[in-house]
């Protein structure tokens, strides 16, 4: 397994272990991983280099410097701002603004499953980012907002988001108040699974996650995810009927095949780790 068919990134650091599991790391401490057009940019670029790679089985997005990210870099809104909005053509601030959803939206039908390790601040477009993981550890004293609304800015693209992760009264809630609050409150919202209290706690449960994830067959995980990213956008009785057919094919399939047999065998699958 190499990671050399990874994109080549100067704003996240990439790598991949043996296992199968892909840490992707905003790597601008500077700015408090800040993300820039830059930086979202290579967010796509990497997504779409291991969308159909089932070796790669996990993402485990986190930030360096002790903070995962404090939302849209300023420097690149104030220069859309700045730039002219010729007549017919769109707004330089719109485009600007919807990068932030197209790259949220590409972590979000990722087919592997994707974990988020969140400390420090997570505003803006990290909140939307951990809005789409499919597992969420974060540290008590990790410091949640959403401020665009004190800056005079509706969070445009995170919203929908929210909606999707928290449903609409939460929402509402934190689109009004700025949603400031820490990692236990996070987890009474069910925007976070587990809650710790010191890097040790971080590691522990990441590891502890990741083994679960890594029982579980890539394949099966990428057809689950596809069938609950279509609920409410497919008609109820197509979206069934499309399972069905994906159940079909995985039951026939070599990972089918392997999974039923080793049950039977009474042994790991092998996808599964021997540890």
């Amino acid at each position: 397994m190499t990671d050399a068919a990874l994109p080549e990134t100067k704003h996240l650091a990439l790598a991949l272990d043996e296992r199968g599991v892909l840490s992707l790391t905003l790597n601008r401490p500077e700015v408090r991983n800040a993300m820039s057009m830059a930086m979202v940019e290579e967010i796509e670029a990497t997504f779409a280099a291991i969308r159909d790679r089932r070796d790669i089985r996990v993402v485990v997005m986190r930030g360096a410097g002790g903070h995962f990210c404090a939302g849209g870099d300023i420097r690149d809104m104030a220069m859309a701002r700045g730039a002219e909005h010729k007549e017919g053509e769109p707004d330089p601030a719109a485009k600007v603004n919807r990068a932030f959803g197209r790259v949220i939206t590409t972590v979000n039908r990722a087919p592997q499953a994707v974990v988020a390790v969140l400390e420090g601040a997570v505003l803006g477009g990290g909140f939307g980012l951990s809005c789409v993981a499919d597992v969420v550890i974060a540290k008590a004293d990790t410091k949640f907002g959403l401020p665009e609304t004190g800056l005079g800015l509706p969070p445009a693209q995170i919203a929908p988001f929210l909606v999707q992760r928290l449903g609409p009264s939460e929402a509402r809630r934190l689109a009004v108040t700025g949603g400031r609050f820490n990692g236990h409150a996070a987890k009474d919202i069910g925007l976070v699974h587990t809650v710790v209290e010191d890097d040790a706690g971080l590691d522990e449960a990441l590891q502890g996650v990741l083994g679960q994830i890594l029982r579980c067959a890539p394949g099966a995980i990428a057809a689950t995810k596809r069938i609950i990213f279509d609920v409410g956008r497919v008609d109820h009785d197509q979206l069934l009927d499309a399972a069905a057919d994906r159940f079909a094919e995985a039951v026939r399939g070599p990972e089918g095949i392997e999974g039923t047999t080793a049950f039977i065998q009474k042994r790991k699958p092998n996808w599964a780790p021997e540890d």
